[in-house]
């Protein structure tokens, strides 16, 4: 394995990419656009969902010359004053929108904000001569645009940004105390996260979901979001699953807000200046989990969790060019994150049945505590620059530091007793029988420190009126320092075996540079067709491996029926190896009754995941009941060699660290959204999948009609961790006839069963054995209380709104299961016992706006 340190020199290579990044920064066209007008009018346009549009016409009634959108929805536009007392009308037409027609006021020409509302009649009887818009979720394969509001006011446990992706088709998430999701068959480290242009890391070392803290997206900063199940362009990075890209705001006024709920709080502010060439959002955060937390049966004690965060984003209009600020512009993304769990157990119980009619009731009493701490630091500067109306360059740099522990020392003593189950008992449900008395005791003392540097160079080119052409060039730099040390031990009836005990005890450090690249070309071939393809590279010095990862979109609106486009994704798709899937845990017994010592390392022939994508869907919109619907699909194939396998064990996977295994996954995803109440958005998602791994050297032991063991065989394919084969969300509002302040939400997830197994069993890995279906119904009501609508009137700091909120979680009161633990009794027998989520719990939300 190659390597080096955070200050010493880079490996041959290195610095010509750097001169890469550099040149496509500074190779740029000479010439500025020449200023053809004393007034400059800027603004954005977006749809009735508050999207951006891209290309929508924007020119001046009567003045000659005009502008198109861009992939953000932004445009700049000189306008030559009148010379007469008469109105100036802005114009914006695209097709599928009804044209606006706004009075212009040249005082007040920066930043606006234009919708256009869905003009689907218009569209019927007419030719369609202009270009469609590669931001429109409908020439995109897999991509849902998501309202920033809807998460906001989803009910959910912790107010948490990815709840609402659990809403959306093809998306796994079978527990509510996690901010973690997998989709279409991938896990949690297969997903990119993006907030403005950088990408977000998680933790190393979380476990549990109790110990997670708080996700990266603060919610009361964002502007727009889209997600990606698959097949996405070249322009994003390099994992299996998907892409959640956010977009945080910038502010055209001051507003502020501050939540508080049973749960925690949250405050943020947004300012800009007078000119605006300065902007910026504080956000600020506060998790109090204990209230949910206490509720949990498994394990029940002193909890007491300190999560907090802090997110600045400042952005700075440079240049001399006084009217048009925006040319030159200079952003700052800053976080920083304290998650602190500590717990100290004293008492758990779980009822379960062992698979017969009896059941079983495990009884736990602890001694000790734990602790999990993540301090996270991160940093991006961005500098862009638009040097004529077709080109703009960025820069961007970015930082990561994370500092964690887990410290553990927990003893656990349990015993075992059978349950009455007979309803016409007066013992129903009481202990019958006692039996099986046990202990385990668990101490750890992990450390991890990571720290992650890059610099890319990005450049977007619009050579005439059929290109688009996207660029950039990535280097990061990776150090990691990881310390385990970890003994267990379990026992019955006051005996401890050596065989029963584990050690485990290592020293790992890894330094790498990773190198990207990529460049895409949107082509609009005709009025109704577009076609997206490019190529992104990938190369790792720890492993050696070049990678190189063909993309491409093809999209086209019918003729008969504007409303209705089919989208077909095709890609070879890699995930290159972080840190977690190169480390492995090789167990080793001296002698058949000794201790088993644990010896961890890397494995520096890990190769990249690949998966071939194959997606084909269509996006149709409609009008109902006089309202606005879209109802979308979609199929898809993806084909995956070089896996690596792994288990799940609550939220921690366990890789193998070995390319061992080829995978597949297939299915169906469907979605229909709209206004089922005038006036609020809703939609239905459904997902139906299978997905399957073969790895080469596993294989299952076959008995003869005495049952004595005779041979092995191959399993085959067996269903991967991930293999929810059904899932269902329904994200629903309504509102008070007459007074939509009043209004209710409905938020419904269904989950089949997965697979799992006990540790140490690899014959038992892909059975049939599955947890229980996840389901979960929250609600929620709210009242907002208008303090003062008008915004010119209303001073800086001074109250607009409260909303009231009153949620129910988990109103059905399911018996969800988040996970196993599992024990063994005096005579070995090993029992699944499950780690029960959060019953019904009730929470109170305010926010106040001002």
């Amino acid at each position: 394995m190659r390597s080096g340190g955070w200050g010493k020199r880079p490996v041959v290579g290195q610095s010509s990419l750097w001169l890469l990044v550099a040149t496509l920064f500074l190779a740029l066209p000479p010439a500025l656009a020449q200023q053809a007008a004393r007034v400059l009018v800027q603004g954005t346009v977006l749809d009735a969902g508050g999207l951006p549009l891209e290309l929508a016409g924007v020119g001046v009634e009567g003045q000659p010359g005009g502008t198109n959108t861009d992939a953000a929805g932004r445009f700049s536009l000189t306008v030559t004053p009148p010379t007469a007392a008469r109105p100036l009308v802005l114009v914006v037409r695209r097709i599928g929108y009804q044209t606006l027609r706004q009075p212009l006021d040249l005082a007040n020409a920066r930043d606006l904000k234009l919708t256009l509302q869905t003009d689907n009649r218009a569209l019927s009887n007419v030719t369609i001569r202009a270009r469609p818009s590669g931001a429109d979720p409908r020439e995109q394969v897999s991509i849902t645009p998501i309202d920033p509001r809807a998460a906001k006011e989803l009910p959910s446990a912790f107010g948490d940004f990815n709840k609402i992706l659990t809403t959306l088709p093809g998306v796994v998430a079978n527990n509510e105390l996690t901010s973690t999701y997998a989709v279409r068959g991938g896990n949690y480290e297969e997903n990119l996260v993006y907030v403005n242009g950088f990408e977000v890391y998680r933790p190393f070392l979380v476990t549990s979901a109790q110990q997670e803290g708080l996700s990266f997206i603060n919610p009361d900063l964002v502007e727009n979001v889209e997600f990606s199940s698959g097949g996405w362009q070249p322009r994003y990075g390099d994992k299996l699953a998907s892409v959640l890209s956010v977009n945080y705001k910038r502010p055209e006024r001051f507003a502020a807000s501050a939540t508080a709920s049973l749960t925690g709080g949250t405050a943020h502010v947004e300012v800009a200046s007078p000119n605006r060439r300065l902007t910026y959002l504080v956000g600020v955060r506060y998790k109090n989990p204990t209230y949910v937390f206490n509720t949990l049966r498994t394990a029940q004690g002193q909890y007491n969790p300190t999560f907090y965060d802090a997110q600045v984003y400042l952005t700075a209009g440079l240049g001399r060019d006084a009217s048009d600020p925006s040319r030159t512009t200079l952003s700052l993304l800053t976080a920083v994150a304290h998650n602190d769990f500590l717990f100290s157990p004293v008492s758990g119980q779980a009822t379960f049945s062992t698979g017969t009619a009896q059941f079983q009731r495990l009884t736990i009493l602890y001694d000790g505590h734990e602790r999990m701490q993540y301090d996270t630091y991160q940093t991006g500067l961005s500098l862009r620059r638009r040097f004529t109306n077709s080109f703009t360059g960025e820069l961007q740099a970015g930082l990561l530091l994370s500092k964690e522990l887990e410290y553990r020392d927990v003893e656990a003593g349990y015993f075992f007793a059978d349950i009455n189950r007979d309803p016409n008992s007066q013992d129903y449900n009481r202990e019958v029988r006692q039996r099986d008395v046990g202990s385990s005791f668990k101490h750890s003392r992990n450390t991890l420190q990571a720290r992650v540097g890059t610099l890319e160079a990005r450049t977007e080119w619009t050579p005439g009126t059929r290109h688009t052409v996207l660029a950039g060039a990535k280097a990061g730099q990776e150090h990691i320092e990881d310390v385990l040390n970890e003994y267990s031990y379990v026992d019955s009836a006051d005996f401890v075996p050596d065989y029963r005990r584990t050690r485990l005890r290592s020293s790992l450090n890894l330094d790498s540079y990773r190198y990207q690249g990529y460049v895409q070309d949107r082509v609009t071939l005709d009025s109704l067709r577009t076609l997206t393809y490019g190529l992104r590279a990938h190369y790792w010095t720890a492993n050696g491996q070049l990678v190189v990862s063909p993309r491409a979109q093809y999209s086209f609106i019918t003729r008969r029926n504007p409303c209705l486009s089919f989208k077909f994704g095709t890609g070879l798709y890699y995930q290159p190896p972080f840190y977690r899937e190169l480390r492995r845990q090789v167990a080793e017994r001296a002698a058949p009754q000794a201790p088993l010592v644990y010896a961890a390392s890397l494995n520096p022939e890990l190769r990249a995941q690949r998966s071939l994508h194959v997606i084909a869907g269509s996006d149709l919109r409609f009008e109902q009941w006089g309202r606005p619907f879209r109802l979308t699909g979609e199929v898809y194939y993806k084909y995956m060699t070089d896996v690596v396998p792994y288990d799940v064990d609550n939220v921690r996977l366990r890789y193998f660290a070995r390319n061992n295994a080829t995978a597949y996954a297939a299915g169906f995803d469907a979605r229909v959204s709209g206004e089922f109440v005038k006036g609020d958005e809703s939609w239905i998602s459904l997902g139906v999948l299978t997905t399957r791994e073969n790895l080469s050297d596993d294989s299952l032991t076959v008995f003869d009609a005495d049952g004595q063991a005779v041979g092995k065989q191959p399993k085959g394919y067996i269903r991967r961790p991930s293999d929810q084969r059904l899932n269902l969300g329904i994200f629903f509002q309504d509102h008070l006839p007459n007074n939509p302040s009043v209004k209710g939400y409905v938020n419904l997830v269904f989950g089949s069963g997965l697979p799992f197994s006990p540790p140490e069993a690899p014959e038992l890995r892909g059975t049939t054995k599955l947890t229980r279906s996840y389901k979960r119904v929250d609600i929620g009501f709210s009242k907002v209380l208008s303090l003062q609508s008008n915004a010119a009137t209303r001073r800086p700091g001074q109250l607009e709104s409260l909303w009231l909120g009153l949620e129910v979680l988990n109103i059905i009161a399911a018996n969800n299961i988040g996970g196993y633990n599992y024990v063994q009794d005096l005579n070995g027998l090993t029992y699944a016992v499950p780690n029960y989520l959060s019953p019904r719990v009730v929470n109170v939300r305010v926010i106040a706006r001002f």
